[in-house]
């Protein structure tokens, strides 16, 4: 098959950028920071997946040891404008969405959750074990006013990185380091406005692990989906957003992480996914199942629970 050139024009969906911007006044907003990354907030605590900011472009990935850049990880703190969090979820371990994660959770004074393999990350960073939260596959956490629960998952395939981390991991070290580890299905749930959220940061999905949650809104990483057959796409739908019964998804790890966030959003080259083969399916099944459909806006504050039916 021969290779197609190039990348998805994101323009074609400059209507789907549409989310409410959130009130000053709002009891919760999400903030999109790019890939899987999502600041969740209610005005007194807040909580971040992932909290990847370094994005090291693909020759630096390729061929040379990774570290966390800390200019780049300060300056969208600053520009976010985080400077106290509860916690950072990882949503698996891969260097796109963990390798930033015990920096962030030492520069905010999180907690760092999840499986052995994000505690590895933050051992390697020297964090200490009180700063570390192991759980397990759905158990419910207190973090202030947020209840969070991790459900095992699994990534979209193919998984580059398969497997655990077993031992620290102290950077700088090569990509292949920060294998995939434990994929979360993440769910929140913000006791105060009884508001409730899923972050699907990987298009992957395991059977039935869904069943019997709930969640008004979903925010649901495509990354590769669009190099799946339309059977899958359909399948991880049907195991996410209409397991949880959300109306409103908004569409997230579909950007260039090789890009830093400083430039211009744009979607992953052709190479590594097929942003219009997604819209496409995800468009007919939304419009079938009554469910609003959206882009983020990076740096945005949004609130997703306005306006949905």
């Amino acid at each position: 098959m021969r290779l197609k050139l190039g990348r998805p024009d994101i323009s074609v969906y400059r209507d789907r950028f549409d989310l409410p911007a959130a009130d000053p006044d709002a009891a919760l907003s999400v903030t999109w920071l790019g890939v899987s990354t999502l600041l969740v907030d209610d005005g007194t605590t807040a909580v971040l997946t992932d909290g990847f900011f370094s994005r090291p472009p693909m020759l630096d990935v390729g061929l040379r040891r990774l570290a966390p850049s800390a200019s780049r990880i300060d300056y969208c703190l600053n520009r976010a404008k985080v400077n106290r969090l509860a916690a950072v979820l990882p949503v698996h371990t891969h260097y796109d969405h963990a390798m930033d994660s015990a920096v962030v959770a030492a520069r905010t004074g999180a907690r760092l959750i999840g499986g052995e393999s994000t505690a590895n990350i933050g051992r390697g960073h020297g964090l200490s074990s009180d700063q570390l939260v192991v759980t397990t596959s759905g158990q419910t956490l207190p973090l202030g006013p947020f209840e969070v629960t991790l459900i095992e998952s699994h990534h979209c395939p193919p998984d580059r990185f398969p497997g655990s981390i077993t031992e620290p991991v102290a950077p700088p070290v090569k990509v292949s380091a920060y294998r995939c580890g434990e994929a979360w299905s993440t769910l929140l749930h913000h006791a105060p406005s009884d508001r409730r959220l899923l972050i699907q940061g990987s298009a992957g999905f395991l059977p039935c692990a869904l069943a019997g949650r709930r969640a008004e809104v979903a925010y649901l990483g495509i990354g590769q989906l669009g190099l799946q057959p339309e059977h899958y796409i359909a399948e991880y739908w049907e195991q996410t957003v209409r397991t949880v019964g959300a109306t409103r998804v908004v569409l997230i790890h579909w950007d260039d992480f090789f890009r830093p966030l400083t430039e211009p959003m744009l979607a992953i080259p052709y190479a590594g996914d097929d942003l219009h083969t997604t819209m496409r399916v995800l468009t007919r099944l939304a419009e079938r199942d009554g469910v609003a459909l959206h882009l983020p806006t990076v740096w945005q504050r949004t609130d997703p629970w306005a306006d949905a039916a």
